[in-house]
């Protein structure tokens, strides 16, 4: 087999829903795009990014999933999540943006199923 064969085009993850009408709105609430839905299964992105969201659920799974979201500008990202109000509409866990020791200003923002997000910018 050679390289020309092996090309890739995109990787996703399959991101489980409890609600799959409300993980719905919350990935449009906070940027998202819904590009196409069927079958259970609901494609987001955002410019580059992008995942399945899936009417499925599995609790042990949902809450020991991470996601990792590299934005260019993170407190701008905060900003609009908290201006949306974000936490209260949908019941999830908003942190502050923290410089880490792996160089990075990160937050943390959980989907209404569990499911963790750490959004950050590199510095």
């Amino acid at each position: 087999m050679n390289q020309t064969s092996l090309k890739t085009v995109e990787i996703k993850v399959f991101l489980p829903a409890k609600d799959f009408e409300i993980s719905k709105r919350f990935y449009e609430e906070i940027g998202f795009t819904k590009r196409s839905e069927g079958g259970g299964v609901a494609y987001f992105c955002v410019d580059h990014c992008s995942f399945l969201l899936q009417d499925f659920y599995n609790q042990e799974m949902a809450e020991n999933l991470m996601m990792h979201l590299l934005v260019e500008d993170v407190q701008a990202w905060h900003k609009i999540l908290k201006n949306k109000n974000i936490e209260d509409k949908f019941q999830v866990k908003l942190t502050d943006p923290e410089e880490q020791p792996w160089k990075m200003i990160d937050f943390i923002l959980s989907d209404p199923s569990g499911v963790l997000w750490r959004i950050g910018q590199n510095i």
